[in-house]
């Protein structure tokens, strides 16, 4: 089963001549056993907030305004952030494109979260496995013989002995 998971293990406070100071979260992110970085500031996570409302029911984001700038406090959103991000995964079966697209995920608009190449337990279309076969026999190497080939497929024989053979020593 391959999850989403994210934490926000750190901030950084920013400041530059334009505009007046600002508090970037680093968001990390393991999905499929890959995981990458995304740097937010709160901005973004409000507007993301905006976006989501339109199309499920997010949890509450932590506020907007902070009276302080003490590490405390950021700190406290830091960790109110982490617990937002991780709600919206938590409560929600498919995962909407404005919510992957802000931590850079790609996305798969017909599998569920929890899904990344179908499943063997659902019949339905959607998940079904689209592989193609790696072999392929035109006739049945043990019911119709070989005898009149005069040189045997060593590769058939080889992979059928492999797989249902394993313990048995080649010719």
């Amino acid at each position: 089963m391959h999850t989403v998971r994210i934490s926000i293990p750190s901030f950084r406070s920013e400041d530059n001549s334009i505009e007046k100071g600002y508090t970037v979260f680093k968001i990390e992110v393991l999905m499929n056993g890959r995981q990458h970085t995304v740097e937010k500031r709160y901005s973004e996570f409000h507007a993301l907030h905006k976006m989501l409302k339109k199309s499920i029911r997010p949890p509450e984001i932590p506020s907007k305004h902070v009276r302080n700038w003490v590490p405390k406090v950021l700190e406290q959103r830091r960790h109110g952030l982490e617990l937002y991000l991780q709600t919206i995964i938590m409560e929600n079966e498919v995962l909407p494109k404005i919510f992957l697209d802000f931590l850079n995920i790609r996305h798969f608009p017909s599998l569920p979260k929890t899904e990344s190449c179908g499943s063997f337990e659902t019949e339905s279309e959607e998940s079904r496995l689209t592989h193609q076969p790696a072999m392929l026999f035109l006739r049945d190497p043990y019911v119709f013989s070989s005898a009149h080939d005069t040189f045997a497929n060593v590769v058939t024989e080889g992979v059928i002995h492999g797989v249902f053979y394993p313990d048995l020593q080649p010719r």
